[in-house]
């Protein structure tokens, strides 16, 4: 059981039975009364979002989710496949179900899928990724101005703005949290 001085960005919490992750939330004081937390909630299984004002002391029960790693197999028109790997079982995500993440997942990756009553609501990736430069504009000489950058596209289609000296056939470390070029990857 939360209290409502626990609500935090990411929480997970269950409001009438459904699961729902608080996207944005704010705490204010005012002069008199309660303290008030402002949350803005995204259904885990619907997509929508709500706002709610919750006041100091409110209970909240954790929303009853499983989470199980899974790995990626291949994806076709259906959807995308994954396989448990401890019981071979097999699930399709739908394209919205995926969403940013289809743009990092390659055949293989280890990732882990939210359950919400033996349905899958969610995945999240490894924090970083490595996937290969497939295609790189050369680096024009004069543009070294400090921080210049230029668009590259992976192995998986997605584009990112990387350094000028990367080259094609490279391996780039990448953040899947926010999509950024961290690093050339380690041989």
């Amino acid at each position: 059981m939360y209290d409502s001085s626990d609500l935090r960005k990411g929480l997970k919490i269950a409001i009438d039975g459904e699961p729902y992750i608080i996207t944005d939330f704010q705490f204010s004081k005012p002069g008199k009364g309660q303290a008030l937390y402002k949350c803005k909630l995204k259904n885990m299984v619907t997509g929508y979002t709500v706002d709610r004002t919750y006041r100091s002391g409110d209970k909240f029960e954790p929303a009853n989710l499983d989470e199980v790693h899974m790995q990626y197999l291949y994806r076709d028109n259906e959807g995308f496949h994954f396989m448990n790997t401890i019981t071979y079982d097999q699930v399709t995500l739908t394209n919205d179900q995926v969403e940013e993440a289809k743009s990092f997942l390659l055949d293989n990756m280890e990732v882990d899928i939210l359950f919400f009553q033996d349905t899958p609501i969610d995945i999240t990736l490894p924090t970083f990724v490595e996937l290969e430069v497939t295609e790189s504009a050369p680096g024009v000489r004069g543009d070294t101005a400090t921080g210049a950058t230029k668009s590259v596209t992976l192995e998986t289609g997605h584009e990112i703005q990387v350094p000028l000296f990367i080259k094609q056939g490279e391996i780039l470390k990448i953040d899947t949290r926010t999509g950024e070029y961290v690093e050339r990857a380690k041989k």
